[in-house]
């Protein structure tokens, strides 16, 4: 949007009122309240009504739609030419304008870039990989981070190297285009659809259509915030969809669904063409502020799927807080104008009409298998396994994914899956090439094995990479996974969510025992610590964690999650998992349990 300066609106408001004093040319201009005048006198600008962003008057904005408006992050492509050229960082609003080309200047933790990829349903052939690899290599610090999204973050990247990155990934079929910023993030899909056994039908032709709509639309990169959506395919790993702002999941209609509804009128011969599939819609998942997603009622149709998301998004982008950055993502608009007034708006994008359906006419989700995928698992073809493949707290060495690559594509079909719970599969492996693939990963350091423990391990980036973040959570996740796995017998898997900060990217409200970093006093001098919370889940596990030990310096964290654990072992009922025995315990007695008393 272009506006004119004071100079130039003086100029044009003098014009105006001498046309208007000719003969023959009657005036029309705007007041001050925006009404139109035939009267010069009472005209503000001539026909120059304030500059507004979706009806919002420019002063009323916050900060970063300032920056927007002043010039949108996709228009910045000759700046980061420019600075390339000279070797120099973003300055003001262009830090983050970066985001929109998912590139993050990280000082002061890192004096440097960070690349966030797009990975369309966290998808990768292995070529692909090998180019992250060879951009981790030559241009980054000889690493790559699986985000909790699924998709690839490299760091340390000079100004000076920018462009070549982008046109790097560019040629390998890939983007970072809106990885950060106001703007729709990675599309997940469940890492195991087309070949899970247990699965209701493969989502993740959905990701990718939702993931080229997004490209292809302009509109899509001005949000009020970031938007995060998922699909479920209903099998057996968890894609963490109801942690989503629109979780898809996909399901099956009972037997007798048509007796429960009135409204599928010719919807119900596409149902039936499908075996009676479809997607349930929840909404507002937003785990950094305690919610999951719910479901709203809808049954959508899977080719509607991105229809219906669409129009969705177009709704939070015209009515979205735009003043106050802490109420402008989705949750708040339906708070405001509950789920009825929200679909309501949705239903004027669509020239089909929305499904309405209720819940207990579809087939309940079969539960997921936690850390089931690690290690080698049936696909529908009885010839083939898919192989989970551990990557602690999702760093992967230049030589891991170059490893990764070469396996996926000897044994498998040259491809590879990355998990929301920072790990990896590679499927399509014959059976009998399954030790084969797991000794040439175990060669370089990746095990793909079980551990109750350290195959649960999440963490943020932490305060070795990120501003935010008061802890190392990255380096005291493995050295708590490593201590915790040699000194506690534990048979029953465990997620652990390390978090440096509220912005919780690691979202420990949803871990087993979630980790939110800070700093606590010790002697007089601040030192890394955690508030511990326990007892959260997703899935049929769904559930907030409770705040049980607040602020505990990390040295006295290992032996107090020892005995914790061995308590749990000692005291457990029968088949009671650790979820449900923190839940069935008070926060008073699960302290109890461990001998600790909060600091007032």
């Amino acid at each position: 949007m272009s506006t004119f300066s004071t100079e130039q609106q003086e100029y044009l408001k003098g014009f105006f009122v001498g046309v208007a004093q000719r003969p023959g040319n009657p005036f029309v201009g705007q007041t001050t309240g925006g009404q139109f005048t035939a009267d010069a006198a009472a005209a503000t600008g001539g026909n120059l009504a304030a500059p507004t962003v979706h009806g919002l008057p420019i002063d009323e904005l916050c900060k970063e739609e300032v920056v927007k408006y002043e010039q949108h992050g996709l228009d910045i492509w000759d700046k980061i030419l420019d600075h390339a050229a000279r070797d120099k960082f973003p300055e003001g609003g262009d830090v983050f304008r970066y985001k929109f080309h998912g590139l993050f200047y990280v000082a002061p933790a890192q004096e440097s870039l960070m690349l966030r990829c797009r990975i369309p349903g966290c998808v990768l052939r292995a070529d692909q990989l090998e180019a992250i690899a060879d951009i981790a290599a030559e241009w980054g610090g000889g690493y790559s981070h699986v985000t909790t999204r699924g998709n690839l973050q490299v760091r340390e990247i000079m100004p000076r190297d920018t462009v070549e990155v982008l046109l790097k990934l560019r040629e390998a079929g890939l983007t970072s285009q809106g990885a950060g910023a106001d703007n729709l993030r990675n599309i997940t899909a469940s890492p195991t659809s087309g070949f899970d056994p247990d699965e209701v039908f493969d989502v993740l032709p959905h990701a990718r259509a939702m993931h080229h709509y997004i490209l292809n639309n302009r509109d899509m990169y001005d949000l009020p915030r970031k938007f995060n959506i998922a699909f479920d395919n209903g099998g057996a790993v968890s894609v963490c969809a109801d942690t989503n702002d629109i979780a898809f999941y996909a399901v099956r209609l009972k037997e007798d669904f048509k007796s429960q509804i009135s409204n599928l009128k010719s919807q119900i011969s596409n149902l039936e063409s499908q075996s009676r599939t479809g997607f349930r819609v929840q909404l507002c998942g937003i785990t950094g502020h305690k919610q999951f997603a719910k479901d709203c009622g809808l049954l959508v149709p899977p080719e509607q799927a991105v229809a219906v998301a669409a129009a969705m998004i177009r709704v939070f982008r015209e009515h979205g807080d735009r003043t106050n950055r802490k109420k402008a993502r989705l949750k708040y608009l339906v708070d405001a104008w509950g789920v009825e007034k929200f679909l309501s708006e949705t239903q004027k994008h669509l020239a089909f009409d929305l499904i309405y359906l209720p819940l207990d006419a579809c087939e309940a989700r079969q539960a997921v298998s936690k850390h089931g995928y690690i290690g080698a698992h049936p696909q529908k073809d009885p010839a083939f396994r898919y192989l989970g493949v551990t990557v602690p707290v999702g760093r992967l060495e230049v030589s891991q994914m170059r490893t990764l690559a070469a396996v996926a594509r000897k044994f498998g079909r040259g491809e590879v899956r990355l998990t929301v719970w920072q790990n990896a599969i590679l499927p399509h492996i014959r059976a009998e090439d399954v030790p084969a693939a797991t000794a040439a990963l175990a060669g370089a350091g990746l095990d793909a094995t079980p551990s109750h423990i350290t195959n649960g391990l999440v963490a943020c980036t932490g305060s070795r990479g990120c501003k935010y973040a008061a802890t190392d959570t990255k380096g005291h996740a493995l050295w708590l996974g490593a201590y915790l796995r040699e000194r506690v017998p534990l048979d029953e898997p465990i997620n652990l969510h390390f978090t440096g900060c509220p912005h919780s990217c690691a979202q420990h409200y949803i871990g087993d025992i979630g980790f939110l970093g800070c700093k606590v006093k010790v002697g007089g001098e601040k030192v890394d610590g955690y508030t511990l919370v326990l007892g959260g889940g997703v899935d049929n596990d769904q559930g907030i964690a409770r705040e049980v030990f607040p602020s505990v310096p990390f040295d006295d964290i290992p032996p107090l999650l020892e005995r914790l654990l061995h308590a749990y072992l000692d005291q457990r009922q029968p088949g009671e998992r650790f979820v449900e025995f923190t839940r069935r315990h008070s926060i008073e007695a699960l302290r109890a349990l461990t001998n600790v008393t909060p600091v007032s």
